[in-house]
C-alpha cells in the first residue's frame, strides 16, 4: 500500500483514539469523535474545493498547494500536466512545420472532413484549385471546384486512378488530382500541375503520327513498284530502270528520315560532353561548300565562303557538321536556280557566328518561331519534293543547344533569308 495512504489511515485512527480518550474524560465520546472527524473531512473538503476550482478555470489560477496524501496527489497531477502540455507544445510544432512545409510545396493540398468540408489547403490551392484559405474555410469543396468529372470522381470513392482536369483558374493549366483517406473518414486531396507533361504527350502523339505519315507513301510507293513487277511477265528494260530509279529515291527518302530521327533521339538523349575538341570550322566549311555544289549540280547556284582561319570553336566536331550541313543543304534545296549562297564564320563582338544566306524565297514572320520544331514546314510539297526530312532545323536547335549557342533567323519575303548560329566567346578559341 502507498505510504501516503498508510499515513492517513494512521492519522484517521489518531484521531479515533483521541476522541475516544477525550471523550471518556469529559463523558461524550461520540460527540468528540463526531467533532474530530468533522475537522478532518473540513480539511479533505478544503483540498477537494482547491482541486476542483484548478480544474474549472486552470488558465487563470495557480495550481495549489497541499500536504499529506492529497500534496501527492497534487504533485502527479501537476507531473500530467506539465507533459501534456510538452506534448501539446510538440505536437503544435510539429503541425506548424507541417503546415509550413506543404504551403511550400508547388502542388495543391487541400484536406477535407468526412462530410467534405475544407478544413485546410496551402498556397497552390489557390493557383492552381481556386481555394483560398482560410476564407474557404468549412465550404464544400465540390461547390467551389465545379466540375462534373471531380465531383463523381470524389463521390465514388475509387482513387486508385488518377484525374486529370482542367484548372478553374485558368483553362490551359492542367491538374493532376489525387485523393487519399486518412484518419476518420477525412480526405487528403493533392493537385499538381501536369501542363508539360501534357504538352510532351501531345507533342509525342503528334511525332509518331507525322513519322508514320511520312513513312506511309514512300513505303506504299515501294509496294506499289514491287506488286507491279511481281505481275510482270515481260519486263521492259526501260520501265525496269525507271521504276528501280523511283524505288531507289523512295528508299533513300527514307534513309534520310531515319538517319535524322537517330541524330536527333541522339542529341536529345546523351549526356553533355565533358571533354570539347578545337574544331577547324574553316576546314570543316571548304567541304561543304564542296558538298553544296554537287548539290546543286544543273541549278548553277552561286555559292561563296567567306570564313575567319584564326577562329576555331570547342566542341564537337561530328555535331557542328550535322548542324551547318543542315543549314547548307537547306538553302541549295530552297534557293532557285542561279541564286546566290554566302556562307560565312567571322567574329562578333559577344563571340563568333556561322551565318547562311540565301536569294530565295524568304519565309514570312508567322512561321519562324515554328521553324525548328519536328515536322513543321512551310510549304509541304516542295520540302517533300527537295528530299527535306522536316528534321533539319530540330536538329540545328539541339546541336545549338549542346554548344551553349542559338539560332537567330532573319528573313524578307522575296528576298531571302538569312540564318545565324551565334557562339558565345567562351566556345571561340584562336587558331
Amino acid at each position: 500500500m502507498h505510504p501516503g495512504l498508510w499515513r492517513e489511515i494512521w492519522i484517521l485512527a489518531g484521531i479515533a483514539v483521541t476522541s475516544l480518550f477525550i471523550g471518556a474524560l469529559i463523558g461524550r465520546p461520540f460527540l468528540v469523535a463526531a467533532i474530530g472527524f468533522g475537522l478532518y473531512i473540513a480539511w479533505t473538503l478544503r483540498y477537494l474545493r482547491s482541486l476542483h476550482r484548478w480544474l474549472l478555470d486552470r488558465r487563470d489560477s495557480e495550481f495549489p498547494d497541499a500536504g499529506g496524501l492529497w500534496g501527492e496527489v497534487f504533485d502527479e497531477i501537476r507531473k500530467l500536466v506539465k507533459l501534456t502540455s510538452r506534448r501539446q507544445d510538440h505536437l503544435s510544432s510539429m503541425l506548424t512545420r507541417f503546415q509550413k512545409a506543404a504551403s511550400a510545396m508547388p502542388d495543391a493540398v487541400i484536406v477535407l472532413s468526412h462530410q467534405g468540408d475544407i478544413e485546410w489547403a496551402n498556397t497552390s490551392a489557390a493557383t492552381l484549385l481556386g481555394v483560398r484559405y482560410p476564407r474557404d474555410a468549412g465550404m464544400r469543396l465540390i461547390n467551389l471546384l465545379r466540375d462534373p468529372e471531380f465531383a463523381q470522381y470524389l463521390e465514388r470513392g475509387d482513387y486508385t486512378e488518377l484525374l486529370e482536369i482542367f484548372s478553374p483558374e485558368n483553362s490551359d493549366i492542367h491538374v493532376s488530382i489525387q485523393v487519399t483517406p486518412f484518419g476518420s473518414s477525412q480526405k487528403l486531396v493533392v493537385g499538381r500541375d501536369v501542363t508539360h507533361l501534357a504538352r510532351l504527350e501531345q507533342m509525342r502523339r503528334h511525332f509518331v503520327a507525322n513519322v508514320s505519315h511520312e513513312l506511309r507513301t514512300p513505303l506504299t510507293v515501294l509496294g506499289g513498284y514491287v506488286e507491279t513487277l511481281r505481275q510482270i511477265d515481260k519486263i521492259n528494260i526501260t520501265d525496269l530502270r525507271k521504276h528501280l530509279d523511283t524505288m531507289r529515291e523512295q528508299s533513300e527518302r527514307m534513309q534520310r528520315l531515319v538517319n535524322d530521327l537517330l541524330t536527333l533521339s541522339r542529341l536529345e538523349t546523351s549526356a553533355p560532353r565533358t571533354r570539347d575538341e578545337s574544331v577547324d570550322v574553316a576546314e570543316l566549311l571548304e567541304g561543304l561548300k564542296v558538298q553544296a555544289q554537287i548539290l546543286s549540280g544543273e541549278q548553277q547556284h552561286a555559292i561563296t565562303l567567306e570564313a575567319d582561319r584564326s577562329l576555331r570553336l570547342l566542341g564537337s566536331r561530328e555535331e557542328l557538321l550535322s548542324a551547318f550541313s543542315n543549314l547548307t543543304n537547306n538553302a541549295v534545296r530552297y534557293t532557285p536556280a542561279k541564286g546566290a549562297i554566302q556562307l560565312a564564320w567571322r567574329t562578333t563582338g559577344a563571340g563568333a557566328e556561322f551565318a547562311v544566306t540565301d536569294t530565295g524565297e524568304g519565309i514570312e514572320l508567322m512561321h519562324i518561331p515554328h521553324l525548328t520544331e519536328r515536322f513543321y514546314r512551310v510549304d509541304t510539297a516542295r520540302s517533300r519534293a527537295s528530299g527535306g526530312t522536316g528534321l533539319g532545323l530540330s536538329i540545328v536547335k539541339h546541336v545549338l543547344l549542346r554548344h551553349d549557342a542559338s539560332l537567330e533567323i532573319e528573313s524578307d519575303v522575296g528576298h531571302g533569308s538569312t540564318f545565324r548560329c551565334v557562339f558565345p566567346a567562351s566556345r571561340v578559341a584562336g587558331s
